[in-house]
């Protein structure tokens, strides 16, 4: 089995200079494990302010970067994660969620959770084939 680590960047580089020792994505066995991204500006690699709409949008972009720097897409995401500092947002993540996810959506999770370490309301994750 080989393991690949996929860089994404902004993200990769944010990562490192947090010391937050994970990968943004990694490839292996067919399959692509995304992360838990937050809603990491693309550009410069901080937290997007704003909104669950805007943090949403912010993750759901993040997810399919690191899927296409895998070789992947959202087209082939096979089970999504979506962890929430409250589950009443789940309405307007749920109507962004749809946008990405039009046809044959992924199975999927969704958990309220209690904070994080940095000031955000989402993180997205997912599998995804190859």
């Amino acid at each position: 089995m080989a393991k690949e680590i996929i860089h994404v960047s902004p993200i990769s580089e944010a990562l490192a200079k947090g010391k937050i020792p994970l990968s943004p994505a990694v490839k292996a066995n067919g399959f692509v494990f995304v992360s838990g991204l937050p809603p990491f500006d693309r550009k410069t690699g901080a937290l997007v302010k704003g909104d669950i709409s805007v943090q949403t949008e912010a993750s759901l972009e993040n997810v399919k970067a690191a899927l296409e720097a895998a070789g992947s897409s959202l087209e082939k995401v096979v089970k999504a994660t979506i962890y929430i500092s409250n589950a009443a947002h789940f309405p307007t993540v749920n109507a962004i969620y749809a946008r990405y996810f039009p046809k044959d959506p992924p199975a999927r999770t969704f958990v309220a959770v209690g904070s994080w370490p940095l000031e955000f309301d989402i993180e997205v994750e997912c599998i995804a084939v190859v």
